[in-house]
């Protein structure tokens, strides 16, 4: 299970899953309802961005998660929930959270994987702040990301980024 907001989806997002099916059956990409950020994308159409994006990859499910993400995963039996690290700064706070899901459910268990370098400075945020200041994210995002961001208005993106 590989969960996450995905507000957007990155092309970093999809390193890590392309990097995730070379080592499990399957990923379950767990699109998360996250209360404390304030998401760009409603998360229906965050699941769909996820489903159209990753839809040529054999093996990769796509599901809203609204609870706790090893609740989630207990619920569908599964046994491993993977997140990127990018760098050392992403660890601390991934370190926390996977002791947290650990006290929470001992038998599921965390893995990192890291993305491919070209990918390593590449976030959901970053690429909002970018599209609202008018720059072209079509390198960093699937096309159908690059079109919804720019058919939101820069106003919009930026109240959301900003404020």
């Amino acid at each position: 299970m590989y969960p996450g907001s995905f507000d957007p989806i990155t092309y970093g997002h999809l390193d890590l899953i392309r990097r995730a099916l070379k080592v499990f059956p399957g990923v379950v990409v767990a699109v998360a309802q996250n209360p404390d950020k304030r998401a760009l994308f409603a998360l229906e159409e965050r699941v769909a961005m996820v489903q159209r994006a990753t839809q040529t990859l054999r093996r990769v499910t796509v599901e809203p998660l609204t609870t706790l993400a090893v609740k989630y995963a207990q619920a569908h039996q599964l046994s491993v929930i993977m997140r990127g690290v990018r760098m050392v700064s992403d660890f601390e706070y991934e370190f926390q959270l996977a002791l947290t899901n650990r006290k929470l459910n001992p038998r599921i268990e965390t893995v990192y994987l890291m993305p491919s370098e070209r990918y390593t400075y590449l976030s959901s945020r970053l690429i909002k702040e970018a599209a609202a200041l008018g720059a072209d994210v079509s390198a960093l995002v699937p096309p159908l990301v690059a079109r919804a961001l720019s058919a939101r208005s820069r106003t919009a993106i930026r109240r959301q980024v900003v404020g």
